[in-house]
């Protein structure tokens, strides 16, 4: 197959899974109204992911401590990873387990109006499941960006915002879509 043939087929399905998306309109409009909410209340954004997730995560946090958009300024606004670094990654994956390298920081950082945010393509990432589990115990808000049918994930997500497919890479590129949209929307409300 030439590149091509190969390009456009990538996207199509690129388009095509996009489109898919306006079917996670409700749980869309949820999210921006509990992040709004949230963050009016003192609380703030607990991002995690692993891989490729894991660098959507920080970058999605950094957009709300630093600036989202380039003609927005405002105060920076309260949004964490917690894969925070390696010396705290290395450290938990050692003296405890690696499934606990986001439950320990989740546990010492979060309060009753924070918002966890799960970001992972299969829905079954142990450390993200445990996180999730903890959060919902302590009656703190989650949401997760899942691909497929969820995985274990959805089942311990306030709000879930599954993408409708199983190639990862469609899937990464509408979770950073949706993130964009849905913290956007949520900036346009926090800075009225």
């Amino acid at each position: 197959m030439k590149i091509k043939e190969i390009f456009e087929r990538e996207l199509s399905q690129n388009v095509n899974t996009h489109l898919m998306l306006r079917g996670l309109l409700p749980e869309i409009d949820k999210a921006v109204k509990i992040i709004h909410k949230k963050i009016k209340l003192g609380g703030k954004l607990l991002f995690c992911g692993n891989g490729g997730s894991a660098a959507d995560a920080q970058h999605l946090a950094a957009e709300y401590l630093v600036r989202l958009r380039p003609k927005v300024n405002r105060r920076p606004l309260p949004a964490l990873s917690l894969a925070q670094d390696t010396s705290t990654l290395t450290a938990c994956g050692n003296d405890y387990d690696f499934s606990d390298i986001f439950l320990r920081p989740f546990q010492a950082l979060a309060n009753k109006n924070d918002i966890l945010i799960g970001i992972t393509t299969s829905g079954n990432s142990l450390n993200i499941l445990k996180v999730l589990k903890y959060a919902r115990s302590k009656k703190i808000s989650t949401l997760g960006f899942l691909g497929g049918s969820g995985g274990k994930c959805k089942n311990f997500c306030d709000i879930k915002l599954m993408v409708p497919s199983n190639a990862t890479a469609r899937i990464q590129e509408c979770h950073i879509f949706l993130a964009h949209f849905i913290l956007e929307r949520a900036e346009d409300l926090l800075i009225k």
